[in-house]
């Protein structure tokens, strides 16, 4: 407890002198006197003392005034008033402003010294309970941090396998990435297959002379870097001054969206706070960039299964039409084949043996089946 400042409010410089000299000095309490309420209650206000002892009868405000006005202003600081015989109802009002013990004065120097350490304990006790209190108060708010991070990445990975639409899919994803690393602007850009060039296809929060380039090539300075190396890059401070970038921000983190080893496209977020981008956010960030990577290849393997499912439509139709032309072919061929071969059995003058009429019967026979044959029904590719 040695070292803590003592404020000692008592208009009689003996009794001061008593308590504070005599008493309290010896113990390596820093002590300050003061003779009237206004003074101390500046004096508090600035300095904050570990410990406030105040008599109740102060020349102007009194030490209940005192008390009053130290509550109002937030003073924290423990009082200890010093009272006379006969004044315990004044003691008890006191108490009720906020006091917290009082001195019966006159009183010997052993029981000032046990009734100021047993005060002083309870602002050590105070002092702690508010530590803990912030340190809570801080977990408290890391994992209530931790715990929207998780929620945004969980609700990404959902929309990855439900959202088709990828322009829809893409700006949830720079959203989300916006709000893991608490940034102020974002984009995305992807690589066109026939140039290699990366487009502008997404954007959070850029300056009009950039966000109008939707769908071209953005020179940033940096993007192009992380394009050939494959490798996510943070920077801050003054290495970022250097590029073109820093005119939007004071840190900045450069994603890779890759396909296996390939880069494909690109997550950049800005913050305009010079705040240094931790590995932490790096790696969520990265799971972003994941993700994004993961729509696209989900969307070749659709495009890739659209185009097969067509390609088989395609076949279908090309099997049945060819079909169509061979039964087509064969009613026409079986009707020419008919013609002649009822004639003789039916008109043509002259009789026919029995194994020449049993010989053109089994022909007919044979030409009704491929006739039957031919007609069954054939259902149409949709």
């Amino acid at each position: 407890m040695t070292g803590e400042q003592i404020l000692i409010v008592e208009n009689d410089p003996d009794i001061a002198d008593l308590i504070g000299r005599q008493s309290l000095k010896p113990l390596g309490y820093q002590v300050t006197a003061l003779g009237d309420a206004a003074s101390a209650i500046k004096f508090s206000i600035q300095n904050n003392p570990s410990l406030i002892i105040a008599s109740l009868n102060l020349p102007g405000l009194s030490g209940k005034d005192m008390l009053a006005a130290l509550s109002s202003q937030g003073i924290k600081a423990p009082v200890i008033i010093i009272a006379e015989k006969g004044q315990e109802a004044d003691a008890i009002q006191a108490f009720r402003l906020g006091a917290t013990d009082v001195i019966f004065w006159p009183l010997r120097d052993a029981e000032v010294v046990s009734i100021v350490e047993r005060a002083m304990h309870l602002t050590q006790e105070t002092r702690e309970r508010q530590k803990l209190d912030r340190q809570l108060k801080s977990i408290n708010e890391e994992l209530q941090h931790k715990l929207r991070d998780l929620t945004t990445v969980l609700s990404t990975a959902k929309a990855v396998v439900s959202i088709t639409d990828q322009r829809v899919l893409f700006d949830m994803i720079l959203e989300s990435a916006l709000q893991v690393s608490d940034a102020n602007i974002g984009w995305l850009m992807l690589r066109e297959e026939r140039s290699k060039a990366f487009l502008l296809r997404a954007q959070r929060n850029l300056p009009e002379s950039w966000a109008k380039k939707m769908n071209q090539p953005v020179d940033d300075g940096i993007s192009s870097l992380v394009a050939l190396s494959g490798e996510s890059l943070v920077m801050s401070g003054i290495p970022l001054q250097k590029l073109k970038v820093s005119a939007l921000g004071k840190s900045i983190a450069v994603i890779p969206i890759k396909i296996q080893n390939e880069v494909i496209g690109l997550l950049l977020v800005v913050r305009k706070a010079n705040s240094e981008i931790s590995r932490e956010v790096q790696i969520l960030l990265e799971a972003m960039a994941d993700y994004a990577s993961i729509s696209l290849v989900n969307a070749r393997l659709f495009h890739a299964l659209e185009k097969s499912a067509e390609n088989a439509r395609t076949g279908e139709k090309y099997r049945y039409a060819t079909l169509e032309s061979v039964r087509a072919a064969i009613r026409s061929e079986v009707q020419v084949a008919s013609y002649p071969l009822n004639f003789i059995l039916t008109e043509m003058p002259g009789a026919l043996n029995p194994e020449q009429r049993k010989a053109l019967e089994s022909v007919q026979a044979a030409l009704q089946r491929l006739s039957h044959s031919s007609e069954k029904t054939i259902v149409p590719p949709k």
